[in-house]
């Protein structure tokens, strides 16, 4: 399903507007209420769509709207070693300085985001009961476990201990919606989503939840808590016999939509500004709200330049107007063919329809060789060497691998997976965030310090709990 279209229906301007502090169940304007409104298979099933819709996000400069996946290079890519802002000034670099303060509208935004997702799965699973078949019921109910899985792995991994909201609640469960709760809880209700989704999914979508999605998702999970390696490597050795393949043109990866390599993916359209995107638009320069977010850093532009082969020129390219300045590549606003230095577009960039990937081949290949290695430094077990030599052929280097280290294996996950959102996770995972991240701020005068990993709680959750809901440490 390519096309994630915005509800119209009463259902919207009801139930599912996020409203401060009512963002997970704002409070009615009429009679209808999610549990009166539902009454058929259809409505639930409208009600499955909106809970893509919430991760797409509105494509708005509005701070009152809440923006999705759209906002998560924000929180991801330029917290990391990756990517920065192109001047330094303004809220947006905080996040290359390592100083985010708990009032960044940013935080606020993508938090409250991802808890209305939230919210939109749990009435999902409250009204399965309308729904008059059996096995519709079973896989509407593995689609929401599936976005309420995911949604809860990106908060958990951002914000550390958090609310853990199960159920629809009411405006006055205060408690319920203030209170975090340690991140072993939050994962234990991760796993047991994507467990069930599993049970219940089959590969038949790309833009929504599926089989080989929850298991992908699932691995990454284990190998987040570093407590199952073995399932980790079922997992990813389920996905690789599910038919999926690396592109042949590592380009196609992001412009030939609903790929075979594309696992799960969030769909936009452009030119729609109920269903396009703007985020690419912004890490160009001066297109967008900003003069250029999500720049490339001189750190990997390196790594890229040494290890990334065929990649590099997808990868990268430089701004035209300030030549000693770098932009992504990937994702530039619907992918036309422009002149030597990349892609351009034909249309208002502010209206992209390039859909954003959240899982692809490539990194289930990679994962499969990080569950092979486990806790161990290194690896020569052939099938580890064969996925990791399947992603490194596509790029041109066809040396043939023999072992691979835990810091090589880092490094390919940064040049092959580059600007997709994953290298903070990475580097957290692989024990490395500390060390390359005091690194890299030091070279470049920034204040980082360990605490920085996790974001702060957004002030206004805060102050709306009437002193329930605490900050975390340095903030």
């Amino acid at each position: 399903m390519k096309k994630i279209k915005n509800l119209t229906v009463l259902l919207i301007a009801v139930l599912l507007t996020s409203c401060s502090s009512d963002f997970l169940e704002p409070a009615p304007t009429s009679g209808v209420t999610s549990s009166t409104y539902y009454s058929s298979t259809a409505e639930v099933e409208a009600a499955i769509i909106n809970m893509y819709d919430g991760i797409q996000g509105v494509n708005s400069t509005d701070n009152d709207d809440n923006h999705g996946v759209m906002y998560e290079f924000y929180v991801t890519e330029m917290r990391s070693d990756n990517t920065r802002t192109k001047s330094g000034e303004g809220e947006a670099a905080q996040f290359d300085n390592f100083n985010v303060t708990p009032n960044n509208g940013i935080i606020s935004d993508y938090y409250a985001s991802f808890y209305n997702v939230i919210y939109r799965a749990n009435v999902v699973l409250d009204n399965l009961g309308v729904v008059d078949d059996a096995t519709t019921s079973a896989a509407f109910e593995g689609e929401a476990k599936f976005v309420r899985a995911y949604a809860y792995f990106n908060l958990v991994r951002l914000f550390g201990d958090i609310p853990l909201i199960d159920r629809v609640i009411s405006p006055l469960e205060t408690e319920v919606q203030f209170t975090r709760v340690p991140t072993t809880s939050v994962y234990a209700l991760i796993e047991s989503d994507l467990t069930a989704a599993i049970d219940v999914l089959n590969n038949e979508y790309k833009n929504r939840a599926s089989k080989a999605a929850a298991q992908a998702l699932l691995a990454k999970v284990y190998l987040t808590q570093q407590k199952n390696y073995t399932e980790a490597q079922v997992l990813c050795e389920a996905v690789m016999s599910s038919g999926f393949s690396l592109q042949d043109n590592f380009n196609d990866v992001f412009y030939n939509e609903n790929n075979s390599e594309i696992i799960f993916a969030i769909g936009y359209v452009p030119t729609l500004s109920s269903d396009s995107q703007n985020f690419s638009a912004e890490w160009m320069n001066a297109v967008g709200r900003t003069s250029g977010v999500n720049y490339v850093t001189t750190e990997a532009r390196a790594a890229l330049d040494a290890a990334g082969g065929d990649r590099t020129p997808y990868s990268y390219r430089q701004d035209l107007s300030q030549l000693s300045q770098y932009q992504v590549a990937k994702y530039l606003p619907n992918g036309e063919d422009g002149g030597a230095n990349g892609k351009t577009f034909v249309s208002d960039a502010t209206l992209a329809g390039n859909d954003w990937i959240v899982l692809r081949y490539a990194d289930v290949l990679l994962m499969h060789v990080e569950a092979i290695m486990g806790a161990s430094t290194e690896t020569n077990v052939g099938a580890a060497l064969a996925s990791f030599q399947e992603v490194r052929n596509r790029a041109g280097l066809t040396t043939p691998v023999t072992n691979i280290t835990k810091d090589e294996l880092l490094l390919e996950r940064r040049v092959e997976l580059a600007f997709e959102n994953h290298r903070l996770f990475d580097l957290i995972r692989f024990g490395r965030a500390e060390t390359v991240l005091s690194s890299y701020s030091a070279d470049n005068g920034y204040s980082y310090s360990s605490t920085d990993l996790l974001l702060p709680i957004p002030q206004n959750e805060i102050n709306l709990s009437n002193g329930v809901m605490t900050q975390n440490p340095g903030y």
